[in-house]
């Protein structure tokens, strides 16, 4: 829609505020909301003011004033709140130059995207993202100077067979066994029928749903594939939708990549395509050698190759927490190992068996998780794959052995992803060069990332006592 189409459809709807969103730093969306009638058709053009001294890794205070610029084609209404609300995803800027704003995210996924289209290697790069999450019935963490405990709890918990309900109706899900089951056993069926509709009520496409791996309320939505910007924005959509239809039926929805011990974690595998003049560009076909491997273009195993060799680096964006890395362990499907494979979901890029039609070539990039930045890793993902194209970097033999299964020297050969959010900051530190082609990520969005996440997430942690150290060590 335009600026003008907007204010006709808030005039037809009775649209009563408008709800400003846009993403901090870190990757969490923030927002204000004004009166319908404030809005104007000006608005779109000169923005409106607010204070970013408070939004994480932006301003100081003594430069805080920023604008928030509406973009007209991501509007939709939102169905949670009680008056009729129009939400509008902004981009931010410079309040005395209206230049973009360096630090905002979704500046930098349109700088990734300009700078695809720059190069001549393609006009669109699609993205479809799996976001898996967890449903809680109960959450409960504190973290003082004497003490630190977390409990979270779900009907379908397999901790919870014994448990009094009075009665208790049997139906927990075992470790692990949570993919595919049917209701009574997947009682938060009904819950995700109603966040599929909700996204869709909200604007977007959505494939399927289903319960995920884990016990305790596992699950994930398939939203369609879309290019690069609107699926980052879709990703921030999808998450406000699910843990807001959570709390409409008081339970609590998370995307934390590993809440539970010892049983599979939440991923958000990426499917990703490159395209030029409506052709998908990762679709091969006869070399002189026979068929190409899983059907792939040059062009595809190049993009492989960039991801493969930017990968530890890319985990500072794809994988920013340190809770991350408790599911990049081995076992739970988990990549822990940089290989691809046609088949193979122990491997870090997996080729999809797609029908015979070119369009459906696609390859999966499955490290990230549903607790980043998605503009930021989208972009890292993309930089990366332009990288291994312009520099014809080939990814290797692939792997189509079960990488959990292979001997000590033959896996020894196989390198793997960062052990830790410290480490793969300490990659990022090393290895940024590619993103700083035609200024997409900057030298300062580098440097702020790494000392955000250093200060205030990886040496957080690092100074505090766990309580499994309790039951390691106390009796010393």
């Amino acid at each position: 829609m335009t600026p003008r189409e907007i204010l006709a459809f808030i005039r037809e709807k009775e649209v009563k505020a408008v709800d400003l969103r846009f993403m901090d730093f870190p990757g969490q969306w923030q927002h204000f909301t004004i009166p319908s009638e404030n809005l104007e058709e000006a608005t779109f053009e000169d923005g409106l003011g607010f204070d970013g001294a408070s939004i994480r890794g932006w301003k100081a205070i003594n430069e805080s004033d920023m604008l928030v610029k509406p973009v007209p084609e991501t509007a939709f209404i939102d169905p949670f709140c009680r008056e009729t609300t129009l939400t509008l995803i902004c981009n931010i800027h410079d309040p005395l130059t209206h230049e973009d704003y360096t630090r905002d995210p979704r500046n930098v996924a349109r700088k990734a995207v300009n700078y695809m289209r720059s190069t001549g290697i393609a006009d669109v790069a699609f993205f479809g993202p799996e976001v898996q999450f967890f449903v809680f019935d109960d959450v409960r963490y504190e973290q003082t100077a004497n003490s630190a405990s977390y409990r979270v709890d779900s009907v379908e918990g397999a901790w919870n067979s014994g448990r009094d309900e009075k009665p208790n109706l049997g139906h927990k899900i075992r470790y692990s066994e949570g993919y595919f089951p049917c209701p009574p056993t997947d009682a938060m069926h009904d819950l995700r029928s109603e966040i599929m509709r909700a996204l869709i009520e909200c604007g977007m496409r959505v494939e399927a749903h289903r319960h995920e791996a884990a016990t305790g309320g596992q699950g994930v939505v398939d939203i369609r594939y879309d290019d690069l910007i609107r699926t980052a924005d879709n990703v921030l959509k999808y998450k406000y939708v699910v843990k807001n239809v959570a709390l409409k039926h008081g339970k609590t929805a998370t995307f934390m990549p590993k809440p539970l011990f010892n049983d599979h974690g939440s991923a958000m595998n990426v499917h990703v395509s490159l395209w030029k003049n409506g052709d998908n560009l990762f679709a091969g076909s006869r070399s002189s050698h026979g068929l190409r491997y899983a059907g792939l273009s040059d062009l595809a195993e190049y993009a492989i190759g960039g991801l493969l060799k930017h990968a530890p680096a890319l985990c500072a964006f794809s994988n920013p927490t340190t809770n991350s890395f408790k599911r990049l362990v081995p076992g739970f499907d988990a990549p822990i190992n940089l290989a691809y494979s046609q088949r193979n979901r122990s491997a870090a890029i997996r080729i999809p068996v797609a029908r015979p039609n070119p369009a459906s070539k696609r390859i999966e990039y499955r490290l990230p998780d549903a607790a980043c930045n998605p503009y930021l890793t989208f972009s890292g993902m993309l930089m990366a794959m332009l990288d291994g194209i312009k520099n014809k970097i080939l990814p290797g033999e692939p792997l189509d052995k079960d990488i959990y299964d292979l001997g000590a020297e033959e896996l020894g050969k196989v390198p793997g992803t960062p052990r830790s959010l410290e480490d793969a900051l300490n990659a990022l530190e090393k290895d940024h060069e590619f993103l700083l082609q035609s200024d997409v990520f900057t030298q300062d969005v580098i440097d702020t990332w790494i000392r955000y996440k250093r200060t205030n997430e990886a040496d957080a942690i690092r100074v505090r006592p766990h309580p499994y150290e309790f039951a390691l060590y106390y009796d010393i």
